[in-house]
């Protein structure tokens, strides 16, 4: 897996900085503490606070792993330098289902990224996949889980999307 290019946007670039930046300045010095607290307490063979400390580090530190290889093989796209009718990585896609006349938009983003409560879709995603090089206009037929749906392609923008500090 390593060397392969992960497309991400740059708001995901930097939830994923942030969060690699409060793992190591709150939790790894928390965890510290605790096991530091913990070994105080004696036999270290029998001492389940220490065990569950050094457990909890140890999950700490393969985030940490995990999350600074993906941003290592992060291939930022610029949204803001895309145009055009055509969907594509990146693009905030207004659809209509042709069935109820319910109008949805989807933003295509990486495979880390997606929050359909935001309406953010990664683009391995069904419907992700079902629309990648279509046009404004186009008709297409969607497999989802809940069954195959139908969408018209009303337009294409591309704005990069923000996201919270919280999330």
């Amino acid at each position: 897996m390593a060397g392969n290019h992960i497309p991400m946007t740059k708001a995901g670039a930097d939830a994923i900085k942030r969060e690699i930046k409060r793992l190591k300045a709150v939790e790894r010095p928390r965890i510290v503490h605790e096991i530091s607290v913990a070994r105080d307490h004696g036999d270290l063979s029998e001492n389940a606070e220490y065990h569950a400390a050094k457990e909890r580090q140890s999950h700490i530190e393969g985030r940490i792993q995990m999350l600074e290889d993906r941003l290592a093989r992060a291939e930022i796209i610029d949204v803001s330098r895309l145009s055009g009718e055509r969907v594509v990585f990146g693009a905030t896609v207004k659809l209509e289902d042709v069935d109820s006349g319910q109008q949805v938009q989807y933003t295509i983003v990486g495979e880390t990224e997606g929050d359909l409560k935001k309406g953010r879709i990664s683009i391995t995603s069904p419907i992700a996949r079902g629309l990648i090089g279509r046009e404004v206009g186009d008709t297409v037929k969607i497999h989802t889980p809940g069954g195959e749906r139908e969408y018209q392609v009303l337009e294409v923008l591309f704005v990069e999307y923000t996201v919270d500090e919280e999330e």
